[in-house]
């Protein structure tokens, strides 16, 4: 209290009312991989330098397009006219661009990009080398980025089995050492299925992600046959067209000289789409679900934007395999196509499978939220006294925002004890050891809701009573 000397009526106002808590955002994805270019002000600037956007055309505006690979167009001159030979479209080699268009297509609103390298002839690599870098240099950079919720690296099945292995543990790995995010995963052979050749061994994709952090990443499967189309370039230069023995040329120059040919190859390539993995698509049904719903709702039985269908499909009998793994408990979430509905995510569940803790997505994902906006929240109590009315600010803090949350349906329980605890106080998390040694403990317990992953519908018959 200051010291009065003057007569007069002074004012003082008193704080009655404990801290707000400020929520986190929850599906911030960081896209890692490979660009056209990376600059916004000079050439390169932008490399390996993690950038908000909000859009695909910020995205274009930073990053460029998608490679423009060679599509090779076989016609054949007939009385008529032409008639089509056959269509070679390319297996693209980048996918961050067709990654992001497939996220913001999915309800997704802002993300991360961080560029590794530009398009080159060279492999994608884990590593790089000293003149350039590769997606684990990529990992590395969004580590240091605070807000990020997600991580995404599309071209991670681009590498060899063991570097795949060696990233996807290394995404584990980060989201279990800083705790405020959680890693979406491709199926290393995510093309493959009970009827290819070779048919695709599960217990070895499995093997790749380890045995540590697996509550803190999810993988999809299998890859999607998207309704994008694969990319030309704006001087059509990359169609390459041969009408019987006759040179190969490009598309544009059939333009001006053979106006049919040309229309014939252009309508041609429309019937060819990208296949890509499912992480981005997924990440925005995360997005959209978390924005209209909650982050405690489970991102599933939710129909994808721009998918075609599933590269392989699946019925109740070979889910199963993925959904529930008795041997290590590594579940690997299902992407199914239903008649009349479309294509929807079929599953929720994280790698830790068989961990009746964080055996769900969404309950990992809302404790990751809760810990990480009471964490951030709880900054100005540090050097506080440590006493009853610091403790009582706290708690009340944290309790408030609990509160809010039940009401919001993401935590069970008909009243607010049945939901949660706050606890904070000596003799209950403290004793005077602690005091003397500076530290403040404060125990929260939370009854998440969960997914109703299994309805079961019984019936029987009942005998006539009249």
């Amino acid at each position: 209290m200051p010291a009065y000397k003057t007569p007069d009526v002074y004012v003082e106002e008193i704080s009655i009312f404990p801290p707000s808590v400020a929520e986190v955002g929850t599906a911030i994805p960081a896209f890692i991989g490979y660009t056209e270019k990376a600059q916004r002000v000079k050439a390169d600037d932008l490399l390996l330098v993690p950038t908000k956007i909000y859009s695909l055309k910020e995205y274009e505006a930073l990053y460029g397009m998608p490679q423009a690979a060679d599509i090779d167009v076989a016609l054949t001159s007939t009385a008529t006219g032409y008639s089509l030979t056959g269509v070679t479209p390319p297996t693209p080699k980048y996918l961050l661009y067709y990654a992001v268009k497939m996220y913001f297509d999915n309800g997704g609103s802002q993300c991360y990009i961080c560029s590794v390298d530009k398009y080159s002839e060279e492999d994608i690599s884990l590593t790089g080398d000293g003149d350039s870098a590769g997606l684990q240099d990529g990992l590395n950079a969004i580590a240091l980025q605070d807000e990020p919720t997600l991580l995404v690296i599309p071209e991670a099945i681009k590498l060899s089995d063991v570097n795949y292995a060696t990233l996807s543990q290394a995404m584990l790995t980060q989201c279990g050492k800083l705790q405020d995010r959680f890693a979406v995963m491709d199926l290393f052979n995510g093309d493959k299925g009970h009827n290819t050749t070779p048919v695709l061994d599960l217990a070895a994709e499995r093997g790749r992600y380890g045995t540590s952090n697996l509550k803190y990443g999810a993988v999809y499967y299998p890859f999607l046959k998207t309704a994008l189309n694969h990319y030309v370039n704006v001087g059509e230069t990359n169609v390459k067209v041969t009408i019987g023995a006759d040179p190969e040329v490009t598309l544009a120059s059939l333009k001006e000289s053979k106006t049919a040919a040309y229309n014939l190859a252009k309508s041609a390539i429309a019937d060819y789409y990208v296949t890509l993995p499912p992480s981005s698509s997924v990440v925005g049904v995360y997005a959209a679900t978390d924005a209209n719903r909650g982050v405690w709702k489970a991102p599933a039985n939710v129909s994808l934007n721009q998918v075609i269908e599933p590269v392989v499909r699946l019925d109740n009998q070979l889910q199963e395999n993925f959904n529930v793994d008795t041997d290590g408990g590594k579940s690997i979430n299902a992407i199914r196509a239903f008649a009349g509905k479309g294509t929807l995510v079929w599953g929720a569940r994280t790698l830790a499978g068989n961990d009746n803790e964080w055996r769900y997505v969404s309950v990992r994902r809302f404790f990751n939220m809760v810990e990480e906006s009471i964490k951030k929240s709880t900054h100005w109590a540090v050097f506080e006294n440590n006493d009853a009315n610091t403790w009582i600010k706290v708690r009340g803090m944290i309790e408030n925002y609990l509160i809010d949350k039940w009401r919001e349906g993401a935590l069970a329980g008909a009243t607010p004890k049945e939901a949660f605890f706050v606890r904070c106080g000596l003799g209950t998390t403290m004793n005077a050891q602690d005091i003397l040694e500076g530290r403040m403990n404060v125990e929260i317990g939370m009854a998440v809701v969960r997914p109703a992953e299994f309805i079961i519908l019984k019936f029987s018959h009942m005998l006539q009573t009249s």
